[in-house]
């Protein structure tokens, strides 16, 4: 699904820079283990005011949140970081299947909405479809449900 949310980023789909934020520190190994060979892991941070300063010292051309984290959520984060400019390509992994929270998360300019049970087979694919600008959800929540 194209979308209008702006172009590329122009960096391969093979390594674009990839900033990680989740408040548990064995999904980050799990996560920073599963992209390292396809993406630069460049970050990983365990909350959201960390994830803003990270964000904008490191630059990444992906950001991959949780939605529930201490000191402020993952959908605020990408709510101020798109507020104050930050072009990156915001993809969700996270434990809630509920549609709001897929509507909210999207509301926010993101392109990625990955539930954590899925994460080996749709974390990359989802990254991959961000970059080229095209909105991914995990199954079983599908965009059709969401209207």
């Amino acid at each position: 699904m194209a979308d209008s949310r702006g172009s590329s980023q122009g960096k391969t789909l093979a390594r674009a820079r990839i900033l990680l934020a989740d408040d548990h520190p064995d999904m980050l190994a799990v996560v920073a283990n599963l992209l390292g060979t396809s993406f630069d892991v460049i970050g990983m941070v365990g909350d959201g005011e960390s994830l803003l300063d990270a964000a904008a010292d490191l630059q990444p051309d992906v950001l991959v949140l949780d939605i529930s984290m201490p000191l402020l959520t993952g959908i605020e984060a990408a709510r101020r970081l798109k507020k104050c400019g930050n072009t990156a390509r915001i993809v969700f992994l996270t434990v809630h299947e509920d549609p709001d929270f897929v509507r909210a998360s999207l509301a926010t300019g993101a392109f990625g909405y990955v539930v954590k049970p899925r994460v080996a087979t749709d974390l990359v694919v989802a990254i991959r479809e961000a970059v080229a600008g095209r909105i991914f959800i995990s199954p079983p929540l599908s965009k059709q449900s969401l209207s």
